[in-house]
């Protein structure tokens, strides 16, 4: 029904067009109504069951290898082997299961925002009915205190206001206009003669016909777009898939590789050749990855919570990381979402100012409840603002009773309050300049009143024009002394007034955001305002809070004209949009993401829902957020606080550095594993490694340290580098390190191997103690080499004691190798034997190894190959 664009016709035309009245709609014509245009319900989509949630957790490619790997080992008999690889793939699926167990609720909210009666006049009389039971064609009646639950031509007005902040993002109440015709272009927020589905009348009457029920509403174009923008997979979703197809191909490869050659090479037969290649696809598959980066995430969620961030899916937190673009909502997000007095003017005169901030208080319907003041935002600004000049308010507004009053309407655009100070009788009337400078005769100077000349009314206008230049809503204040109480309703009593001053409020920027955006700029991340506000307010706090420099500021209207392609080649060059509607913000944040941008989006209101759940993080506000935009978020903030965002994305770097820390040492020492195998194998030397003895040092010597490497502290320049859009977590620089660190581990492996067989050495070895010391050196000098990781370019002597968890970590482990060497029970099942003084001091010289190889190679600098990539 919106597409017929009601407000750009008459009252007339509306009504003519759906053939009612003002007697409203009787039983027939209700039925036909809801027949041909549907209940007034949004509808919802089916929600994933418990179980469909549960077996999402084990879609991943390296998940999905993991348990082929284990049906593979259960299949040879190797169950303890089987048991274990499962156990890792379940405990990753039951973190993320809880972690996510939130079922989405976006649409559910949307439903709670409706009314659940509405008034409606049928056959000639008014009604209360269930709002659901409205239909196209309704008269409906609205009062200050109702929720709007359809969309509403209005065609009759008496000082009607409606909140539409979480549709629109208007911080104020908009004034409604039956009368109003707009042009078919109108944003949403500037159609006066319409009411939408989740506003709220804040003040006055109206009566007007409902154009649009359900989903036909605009509020229900928003439901549409939630259920069409399917969840997408998150950029560490995005690269632990990519990162599982390589390592499964490359485990595939190596398998024939092994298999082909040991055939071959050794005249084995084909069980033993097939062993040796599933004990080389072990290597290969990192088995505790998926579990340590899901454990990593869920550290980092905890951590966020500490910092006023609520994460609802585990990948989101890396995301934050890889962030290159803040789309922010303005309204609640950057700004406080409170009117706020921050200017006034009284032609520096004392006894004005002093007239000005009580006058402001007395003409004024906000009241004080709980220390807190309630009523219409620019009243309560007016209030707090006495109250800040340090006045008694309640004191004043006891003292100083209001005695009469003529009520604010649109029509005269000011309103008057009569208070009895000291003995005397005064009326103060606030409003708009223009409408107050209408019935003002009298300028007051220093106490006293003289004629106001055009010379005074032109420095007024300019002292309200330099308060609109830097969008401030701008109100006037006079005062007229009377000689008696006029009987109520004299209007004559809003003359020959006397002019006191002007006071300028807006919504301000949150004190932190400007220093949220300078560490946002300094770390490489775009900032974008999209609002539905005003575009000269929009632009005034872009330009306060350091959002825009050169860039363009654009409307909906303009956004509209232009294509998908022109946005496209415009988008880095427009730092604000204003006056943009729910389906412009997707539009904005799918330009961005054809750029191969990660984007972030922020809000609170209904009309950002859809593009909080598009974004690659949606981040929604926990206070002043509605309860649609918390379900289609991401991330919720408790405190408002946009630099929260910032602290988030620092949290998401340090998780995102830490995972990839995991993955290069996770990879090396599997390399070393590979390497050590292939190298044997191409040479003919034996099996160096079994595969229990891979999935042994896997398991153990691979967890903790790298557990430990996900809890590193941040680096210092961490918000001083540039944001990275590569997509693997495999890059050329991460790549030469594994490798030349992997083939260094597979080699002191087989010198340990070869010594302890007496392949080139003349002495009593045997397979089983080469074995046993290629299993000790493989799983020691793991544990060392994970000091290594710290950072590329530092020593390992100057950041050894920078994580102690990793030092606890390697000890634990340490011990834990040394069981399996020591202990009977445990040499048996994994195929160990003892070893001698001599054998255990090669053992741990060789394993001490990987720090003075890699202090060599960063010495050299040769540990950051990829500077010259």
């Amino acid at each position: 029904m919106t597409e017929n664009k009601w407000y750009s016709q008459t009252r007339e035309e509306v009504q003519a067009a759906l053939k009612v009245t003002m007697k409203g709609l009787s039983q027939s014509e209700i039925e036909q109504s809801r027949s041909a245009y549907g209940s007034n319900q949004l509808e919802t989509t089916k929600e994933k069951s418990t179980i469909s949630r549960l077996i999402s957790q084990f879609k991943d490619p390296l998940i999905l290898i993991l348990l082929g790997a284990s049906i593979l080992s259960m299949f040879l008999g190797d169950v303890i082997e089987a048991y274990i690889i499962l156990s890792i793939v379940f405990l990753n699926a039951i973190i993320g299961f809880i972690q996510e167990g939130k079922a989405e609720q976006s649409l559910k909210a949307l439903q709670e925002m409706s009314s659940p009666f509405t008034k409606v006049i049928r056959n000639g009389k008014e009604v209360s009915i269930a709002s659901r039971d409205v239909v196209v064609g309704d008269i409906c009646v609205l009062e200050a205190g109702d929720l709007v639950s359809a969309d509403i031509r209005l065609i009759q007005t008496n000082s009607l206001q409606v909140q539409e902040a979480s549709l629109t993002g208007e911080s104020i109440p908009v004034d409604k206009d039956a009368t109003y015709v707009g042009d078919d272009k109108d944003a949403l927020g500037d159609r006066k003669n319409m009411a939408y589905s989740s506003g709220m009348v804040t003040y006055g009457r109206g009566l007007g016909v409902v154009v649009g029920v359900g989903m036909g509403t605009e509020v229900g174009k928003i439901a549409k777009m939630l259920q069409s923008s399917g969840d997408e997979q998150t950029p560490l979703q995005r690269k632990l898939d990519q990162l599982g197809k390589q390592l499964g191909l490359l485990a595939l490869a190596a398998c024939v590789l092994i298999f082909v050659i040991t055939l071959l090479k050794e005249k084995t037969d084909i069980l033993d050749a097939f062993m040796t290649a599933v004990s080389l696809a072990v290597a290969v598959i990192p088995e505790g990855l998926p579990a340590i980066s899901t454990i990593v995430l869920a550290m980092g969620v905890n951590r966020l919570v500490e910092k006023n961030a609520i994460i609802r899916t585990l990948p989101s937190v890396e995301t934050l990381g890889s962030a290159t673009v803040i789309c922010s909502d303005k309204t609640g997000t950057l700004t406080q979402n409170k009117m706020t007095v921050v200017d006034f003017w009284n032609d520096n005169n004392p006894a004005n100012r002093e007239q000005l901030v009580i006058g402001s208080l007395l003409c004024n319907d906000s009241r004080l409840i709980d220390g807190v003041w309630v009523g219409d935002p620019t009243e309560t600004a007016l209030s707090e603002w006495a109250q800040n000049e340090g006045h008694d308010t309640q004191k004043l507004l006891d003292e100083y009773k209001r005695i009469n009053e003529i009520p604010f309407d649109s029509g005269r655009k000011r309103m008057t309050t009569v208070h009895n100070i000291d003995g005397k009788i005064f009326a103060f009337t606030k409003g708009g300049v223009d409408e107050v400078l209408a019935v003002s005769t009298h300028y007051g100077v220093d106490g006293t009143a003289r004629p106001l000349t055009q010379d005074d009314v032109a420095h007024i206008q300019q002292a309200n024009e330099a308060m609109a230049v830097k969008a401030l809503r701008v109100l006037a204040l006079s005062v007229r002394e009377l000689t008696s109480n006029p009987h109520e309703g004299d209007i004559s009593i809003e003359s020959n007034l006397t002019f006191v001053g002007l006071v300028g409020m807006i919504d301000p920027p949150r004190p932190e955001v400007v220093d949220a955006v300078k560490v946002a700029t300094r770390a490489g991340i775009r900032t974008v305002m999209i609002t539905g506000d005003h575009a000269l307010t929009a632009e005034a706090i872009a330009r306060e809070i350091g959002m825009i420099d050169d860039h363009k500021v654009i409307t909906g209207v303009e956004l509209e004209q232009m294509s998908d392609d022109k946005l496209f080649e415009q988008v880095e060059h427009i730092g604000v949009y204003a006056r943009v509607s729910p389906e412009d913000k997707m539009r904005i944040i799918k330009a961005w993401k054809r750029h191969g941008e990660i984007v972030a989006m922020t809000g609170d209101g209904v009309n950002d829902a859809p593009a909080l759940k598009m974004a690659d993080i949606g981040a929604a506000m926990g206070i002043v957020g509605t309860e649609v935009a918390k379900g289609a978020a991401d991330m919720i903030l408790t405190d408002d606080n946009f630099a929260t965002v910032v602290t988030a994305v620092e949290e998401g770097r340090r998780i995102k550095d830490n995972i990839m820390k995991a993955v290069n040492y996770l990879l090396s020492c599997n390399v070393g594993e590979l390497f050590a195998i292939l190298i044997a194998t191409l040479f003919g030397i034996g099996r160096p490694l079994l595969t229990i003895h891979i999935l042994c040092v896997n398991l153990i010597t691979d967890s903790l340290p790298a557990l430990a490497l996900g809890v590193e502290p941040a680096e210092s320049d961490i918000m001083d580098r540039k944001p990275s859009k590569d997509m693997s977590l495999l890059t050329f620089e991460s790549g030469w390190r594994i490798i030349y660190q992997g083939i260094f581990i597979s080699i002191i492996t087989l010198c340990a191997y070869t010594y302890g067989t007496g392949v080139f050495i003349n002495q009593n070895g045997s397979p089983e103690l080469g074995q046993t010391m290629a299993f000790s050196v493989l799983a020691l000098s793991q544990l060392v080499h994970s000091f290594n990781i710290h950072a590329p370019s530092q020593s390992v002597f100057k950041t050894f004691f920078k994580n102690k968890w990793l030092i606890y970590a390697v000890i634990i482990n340490a011990m834990m190798v040394m069981a399996a060497l020591l202990i009977p029970f445990a040499r048996e099942i994994l195929h160990l034997t003892t070893m001698n003084t001599t054998q255990w001091g090669i053992v741990i010289v060789l394993a001490l190894g990987p720090i003075p190889f890699v202090e060599l190679m960063k010495l050299l600098g040769l540990n950051n190959r990829s500077k010259t990539h």
